[in-house]
């Protein structure tokens, strides 16, 4: 028989599988056979045969063996070679000494009252609108009726910026340009006026765009957005004459509320038919009649909390009205709804720490609560209760610190939800290269 046909054989592949297994062989130096044999086989038969009375050299020859082998032993096989010590890659101090360079942030303390508490008599309950704004020169806008009111936040002063004829009027929306200086007023006649704060002067007013009340006002840069009642969203740059530069057109009703990204190349837009639309800048035109990014369905209620994520700029949250009740978080890249939260209460407003993971939003029905969340967990870190009736609007201060709610119980209150935004030390300065940076110092 040839080598190939014993390498074909069962029983040798057996035998080839069985010896490249992997077996723990001992050393068989430091085995003592003999004894093992001895134990095995003629310590039994002495216990045995206790009875029989052994002989003195007997007795001497079994001692001496004993003494021999070393039957006080209780192991027969020894195994005396030891595994060596596994070795630290990384040793214990550097745990230690990473986990004392981290401290654990201690827990910030959120007041349950608030800080203060205005009046706002006669303030219009509708969910629809949007009449409260906070802007960057420290300044918080608020409409009742037909007035338009300005509170500075700085040394508490109010003052009275524009009262407008009942033909115009009521005020239905109110938003600050960026600069903290011009504020747009949308009116319940379909126009929408300009003013100076500081002067307190009319600069101008925007018409011809709506067919109906206004609602909805967000700023991006020079263009004004605006939405109506009669589901348009146009885009006014106030420094031409003619003022319609882009018109959206996707809502079935009234546009509750808009949002400009912090980029300022996507809008968000939801309305009361229950829509978040997306559109993007670059597919905006004044004739394109379904120029959308995305059209987002997933809602049961009407649709006007928004809010950009301050550090994720393609994060959206929205919040559903009555019938809905739920928080979701969309990617506006591609439309996908990354997470739903059911807050079990209508959703009125939203607005993002600017200083830490966490979102608060102000509700309706049954509460009149507002709840601050920490994201992404949508673990509850407060609830925050004192109004008696839904909280419509929500603003939040400059600096992030302190949040203004009014409700439709007719007060105004300030809330110190986000805490004191902590001072970051300023990275240390370069220096910069002298006229020679070529030549070596002598120092």
């Amino acid at each position: 028989m040839d080598a190939g046909s014993l390498n074909s054989c069962p029983q040798m592949q057996f035998l080839q599988r069985w010896e490249n297994l992997d077996r723990f062989i001992p050393n068989r130096s430091a085995m003592d056979f003999d004894f093992a044999h001895y134990m095995l086989t003629q310590r039994g038969k002495g216990k045995e045969n206790q009875s029989v009375v052994r002989s003195q050299s007997k007795e001497a020859y079994l001692k001496l063996l004993a003494e021999t082998f070393n039957m006080n032993s209780s192991r027969i096989l020894a195994f005396k070679n030891k595994p060596p010590t596994p070795v630290k890659l990384i040793p214990d101090e550097f745990y230690s000494s990473a986990h004392q360079s981290k401290p654990s942030k201690p827990l910030r303390r959120i007041p349950q009252t608030p800080e203060r508490t205005l009046d706002a008599p006669d303030i219009i309950d509708d969910f629809c609108l949007n009449l409260m704004d906070w802007g960057s020169s420290n300044v918080l806008a608020l409409a009742l009726q037909n007035t338009v009111y300005l509170w500075d936040a700085s040394n508490g002063s109010a003052s009275e910026l524009v009262t407008v004829d009942d033909e115009n009027g009521p005020v239905t929306s109110v938003s600050w340009a960026a600069d903290g200086q011009y504020i747009a007023i949308g009116l319940n006649s379909s126009d929408v006026q300009l003013w100076d704060s500081t002067a307190n002067r009319l600069l101008r007013t925007l018409r011809g765009g709506h067919q109906s009340r206004v609602g909805s006002l967000d700023w991006k840069n020079h263009i004004l957005t605006t939405g109506g009642m009669d589901g348009q969203i146009i885009n006014n740059d106030v420094r031409v004459h003619s003022h319609i530069v882009a018109t959206f057109r996707g809502h079935r009703q009234e546009v509750c509320g808009l949002k400009w990204s912090t980029s300022g190349q996507q809008l968000a837009s939801g309305g009361n038919d229950n829509l978040l639309y997306i559109w993007d800048r670059s597919m905006a035109s004044m004739h394109s009649r379904s120029q959308w990014l995305h059209r987002l369905e997933d809602h049961t209620a009407a649709v006007k909390a928004l809010a950009w994520c301050p550090f994720q700029h393609n994060l959206l949250a929205s919040g559903g009205g009555g019938s809905d009740c739920c928080i979701k978080f969309w990617n506006t890249h591609t439309g996908a709804c990354l997470n739903s939260v059911d807050t079990g209460s209508q959703v009125c407003a939203l607005l993002w720490n600017k200083n830490e993971r966490e979102l608060l939003s102000s509700h309706g029905f049954m509460q009149n609560q507002l709840t601050l969340w920490m994201y992404p967990s949508m673990v509850k870190i407060a609830e925050l209760t004192g109004h008696t009736s839904r909280v419509l609007f929500m603003a939040q201060s400059p600096d992030g610190r302190t949040v203004a709610t009014a409700a439709g119980d007719e007060t105004l209150k300030f809330w110190n939800a986000f805490g004191t935004p902590e001072v970051r030390k300023a990275a240390p300065k370069a220096e910069r290269p002298g006229p020679f940076p070529h030549i070596r110092r002598i120092r």
